[in-house]
C-alpha cells in the first residue's frame, strides 16, 4: 500500500471572553462565512505563536529570526560568527543574501519582488527590504562558500581592461567594476553548492515548514510544507462585546482628585473556534534534505523524521495560543476534539461550519462546543463516503464516549501524537 503523503489536522478549541487577534484599528479579526459574522485569528498570528513557543524551542530548536531591519541584523549575526570569519565578509554575505549585484543594473528587486529603493543608484534614499526569515546555520554555510571565492590575477587584469573601456556617464570606478566580477564568482560558487545550503536551511524547521519566498540575492526559496488556514468560529459572533475600562491613578487619588487616570474601551468575545491545517510529508522531507525532489522515493527513515515532526505540530496546533491581551483575558485554552487524518489530499472540514452551528436557547442543551463536535464529525463521515476516501483517521476528546466512524475517540494527546508518529497505526 502506498503510504499516504498528507497529513490532515482538525481542531476544535473553545476559547473564553478574550482577543486573540487584533486588525490595525484594535479590533477583533472577523471573517463572514456562510453569510454571517465569525470572529478569527489568522493563520500568521497562529504560526507566529506557534514558532516561539517553549514547546517549539524545546523540541525543534530556535526559529529563524524574521526581519526586514538588515541593518540591525548583521550586528547580531556578526557576533555569533566572529570566531568564524571576519565581520566585513559576514556583512557583506548577508547584503548578498537579499541583494545581488548585476553590471549595469540601477534597481534590485527585494524578496518580494517589489523594487529596492536606492539599490545600485544614486538616489541615497535607504534600501528596503520585505520581511524574511534569517538563519544563522545558513549563513554560516554561505560565509564558508563565499570566504572560499577570490579573483586570479588574470580575472582581476580581465576586469581592469573592461571597466577601462566603459562608456557613457555611470562608468564604475575600477574597484567597484572588480567588486562586480567577484560578487557574480560568488553567486555563481553558491548555486553551485546549493545542496549545502539546503541543508544548512533544514537545520531552521520554520523555514521548512512555512516556506520561504525569494526572487533575488542568494536567498533561496523554499516551497512550504505546512499550510494552515485561519481560525474561524463554527457559529456567528455578532454583535461582539466591548469592554469598557479604567485605569486608576493611585498618586492623583492621594492628592484628592477623582476619576480614572485612563480609560479605554476593547473588543472582545468567545466562541468555538475550527483549526484547519495541512502537512505535506514529501515537501517537508525534501525541505530538510532528506531526499532530493518531490518526485524521489522516500526512505523508511526519511517518512520517520517527517512523521515525528508531524506530531509535535498536532501538539502545536492543539495547544498554543496566541498571546494577545492574555494579561487582560487569560484564554489559555485547549482543544477539546480534534481529528488528524492521513490523506491522499488535504481536504479541510470548513464547511461542516458553513451553516453555523445554532444558538440554543435553552441553558440545558445551551453552548456550542458539543454541537461542533457532532457536526465536524458528521461531515467527516459524509465527505469520506460521498468521494470515497480512503484516508486513515482517529478522533481525540478530552469528553468520554466520543466515536469517528466505528473507532472510539482517543483520550489523551500523547496516544494522537503516537498514533501520528507511528503512520496512523495503532
Amino acid at each position: 500500500m502506498i503510504a499516504k503523503n498528507f497529513i490532515n489536522f482538525h481542531v476544535l478549541i473553545s476559547h473564553s471572553p478574550s482577543c486573540l487577534n487584533r486588525d490595525d484599528m484594535n479590533m477583533q479579526k472577523t471573517a463572514i462565512f456562510g453569510g454571517v459574522n465569525r470572529v478569527r485569528v489568522s493563520s500568521q498570528s497562529l504560526k507566529r505563536a506557534i514558532r516561539t513557543s517553549g514547546y517549539y524551542e524545546n523540541k525543534f530548536g530556535s526559529a529563524s529570526v524574521r526581519t526586514r531591519e538588515l541593518e540591525k541584523l548583521i550586528p547580531i549575526f556578526v557576533d555569533e560568527l566572529r570566531s568564524e570569519f571576519e565581520p566585513s565578509l559576514i556583512a557583506k554575505t548577508m547584503e548578498l543574501f537579499v541583494r545581488e549585484k548585476v553590471e549595469g543594473d540601477e534597481e534590485t528587486e527585494d524578496v518580494d519582488g517589489g523594487v529596492e529603493e536606492g539599490a545600485g543608484s544614486d538616489s541615497g534614499k535607504s534600501k528596503k527590504l520585505a520581511v524574511a526569515p534569517w538563519s544563522i546555520a545558513e549563513i554560516r554555510v554561505l560565509c564558508g562558500i563565499v570566504n572560499a571565492v577570490s579573483l586570479t590575477e588574470e580575472e582581476k587584469s580581465k576586469a581592469r581592461e573592461a571597466a577601462g573601456k566603459q562608456k557613457g556617464k555611470k562608468k564604475k570606478s575600477e574597484h567597484d567594476f572588480i567588486d562586480d566580477v567577484l560578487t557574480k564568482k560568488r553567486v555563481k560558487a553558491v548555486k553551485e553548492k546549493i545542496d549545502l545550503v539546503r541543508k544548512a536551511i533544514a537545520s531552521t524547521l520554520d523555514i521548512a515548514l512555512s516556506g520561504r519566498m525569494a526572487t533575488s540575492g542568494l536567498m533561496t526559496s523554499v516551497d512550504g510544507a505546512l499550510a494552515v488556514a485561519h481560525a474561524i468560529t463554527t457559529h456567528a459572533v455578532e454583535p461582539q462585546d466591548v469592554d469598557w475600562f479604567t485605569a486608576v491613578d493611585d498618586l492623583t487619588i492621594d492628592a484628592g482628585e477623582t476619576g480614572a487616570g485612563h480609560l479605554d474601551t476593547q473588543q472582545f468575545s468567545s466562541g468555538v473556534f475550527y483549526r484547519y491545517a495541512s502537512l505535506n510529508l514529501k515537501q517537508l522531507q525534501v525541505n530538510l534534505g532528506l531526499i532530493e525532489n518531490i518526485k524521489a522515493a522516500e526512505t523508511a527513515e526519511s517518512r520517520q523524521r517527517a512523521l515525528d515532526i508531524g506530531r509535535h505540530v498536532f501538539h502545536l496546533l492543539a495547544t498554543v495560543v496566541p498571546s494577545a491581551k492574555q494579561q487582560s483575558f487569560a484564554a489559555h485554552n485547549l482543544a477539546d476534539f480534534a481529528i488528524t487524518s492521513f490523506s491522499d489530499l488535504p481536504i479541510s472540514l470548513a464547511n461542516a461550519f458553513e451553516q453555523p452551528v445554532p444558538v440554543k436557547r435553552n441553558y440545558k442543551e445551551a453552548g456550542f462546543l458539543k454541537p461542533s463536535i457532532s457536526t465536524l464529525s458528521d461531515y467527516w463521515a459524509r465527505i469520506h463516503r460521498a468521494y470515497g476516501l480512503d484516508e486513515q483517521a482517529r478522533a481525540f476528546a478530552v469528553e468520554d464516549g466520543i466515536k469517528l466512524g466505528d473507532k472510539p475517540a482517543l483520550d489523551s494527546l500523547k496516544a494522537m501524537e503516537d498514533w501520528i508518529a507511528n503512520g496512523g497505526k495503532a
